[in-house]
């Protein structure tokens, strides 16, 4: 069995995923780091020399790799799931759960990040709160199809009772039976 967590950048799936395998007994691989691994360079820096094409054809040979093992959870970069290949290779051979998460609460995970490619110029330019919601919009619209695909959607947005990444990912191992 894999399991595959998608979702935008700062829901929740490196935070959950180890967890998730750990409770499984399964092996878990962050696919950014797996690249930055192989690459020798963090994201950031791989977007700067390499550009976006290709870290995304890195992430699909590295996916492409990881799913001849068994019994693993891989969380997958933000953007994974947009490529039509990766996606159905995904629905044949696991199952896709996506942490959905506001986009307001994207904003407050993001706004201070430079580690996020897509978003570094927005921090390092003080770009106001305006900018910041622009660019995710976009970016979760032209996602948006093939999240709402996934096997699985949990909401991890943060509620006044508070939802621990214990209990998402009891959830999930509930909803995955």
């Amino acid at each position: 069995m894999r399991i595959y967590l998608t979702g935008f950048m700062t829901s929740g799936k490196s935070t959950i995923g180890p967890i998730l395998a750990n409770v499984l007994g399964y092996d878990f691989y962050d696919l950014d780091r797996e690249i930055e691994n192989i690459e020798k360079l963090t994201v950031v820096e791989i977007f700067e020399k390499h550009g976006e094409h290709y870290f995304r054809e890195a992430e699909s040979k590295i996916l492409n790799e990881l799913v001849k093992k068994d019994n693993l959870v891989i969380s997958l970069g933000g953007g994974t799931i947009v490529n039509k290949n990766n996606f159905d290779m995904m629905k044949r051979t696991g199952k896709i759960i996506y942490l959905k998460v506001s986009p307001e609460t994207l904003y407050k995970r993001l706004r201070h990040k430079t580690d996020r490619p897509i978003f570094k110029d927005l921090v390092l330019n003080n770009k106001n709160e305006k900018d910041f919601m622009k660019r995710i919009s976009e970016l979760m619209e032209k996602r948006k199809h093939f999240y709402e695909l996934s096997d699985i959607i949990i909401d991890t947005e943060v509620t006044p009772l508070g939802k621990t990444i214990d209990r998402i990912a009891k959830k999930i191992i509930l909803l995955n039976k």
